[in-house]
């Protein structure tokens, strides 16, 4: 019998966007639990039976539940033999520096509650203000990361990793918030060669979009 993989997903959420993208990459079919966070779904009792933290993605795959996009995307690589992580301690150390450069400095700041809660004290603040500093300011972090190591195809590596697939759902955010990605030629190279590849495309949020 075919396990059923469910996945409470934001078609906009990072986090999110990053597990629909692995999930593709090893061909896994899931259904997904659409949470409406503009709506407050992710407050609902269901939902926080599901997530007490009340966040996207949760993934019910293997007779468990998992929260966490990044705690998600090591147990696909170490239960599928997914290759998103080198072997070599240090290089896993360099991958999980690029991911985590992403998933836990720039996309927290820039999460819908965290910026709305910026705007709502008053001042100058705007969302659009709010984004584009902070999401410029992580990825000019993360261009200067990648210049410290070799040119390759991908983050680190010939085929797409972790760091890959924190990185393009924050240039699909770098897009909507008018961010200049003209600066940063490395990531915004990587950026196409990953969004031309089927798993990466299928995944992108214009796609998964729930149908009004």
């Amino acid at each position: 019998m075919t396990e059923t993989i469910l996945l409470w997903d934001y078609w906009r959420s990072s986090s999110a966007y990053r597990v629909r993208i692995a999930l593709n990459l090893l061909g896994l079919t899931y259904i997904s639990r659409p949470v409406d966070l503009v709506a407050g779904d992710q407050r609902s009792p269901d939902h926080l039976a599901s997530n007490p933290q009340g966040l996207v993605p949760v993934l019910e795959i293997d007779g468990i539940r998992l929260t966490q996009s990044l705690a998600i995307l090591e147990y696909l690589d170490e239960t599928r033999a997914a290759g998103f992580l080198p072997k070599d301690p240090a290089a896993r150390a360099r991958a999980r520096t690029l991911a985590h450069a992403i998933a836990m400095e720039t996309q927290p700041v820039c999460n819908l509650r965290v910026a709305r809660h910026a705007v709502s004290l008053g001042g100058t603040a705007t969302m659009e203000g709010w984004m584009g500093h902070f999401i410029a300011l992580g990825l000019h972090g993360f261009e200067g990361l990648l210049a410290q190591g070799p040119a390759l195809p991908f983050c680190h590596g010939e085929a797409p990793g972790l760091a890959d697939l924190c990185l393009i759902p924050q240039v699909y955010n770098a897009r909507r918030w008018g961010v200049d990605l003209a600066p940063f030629p490395r990531l915004r190279a990587i950026a196409e060669r990953a969004e031309a590849l089927p798993a990466f495309a299928a995944a992108h949020p214009d796609r998964v979009k729930p149908q009004a």
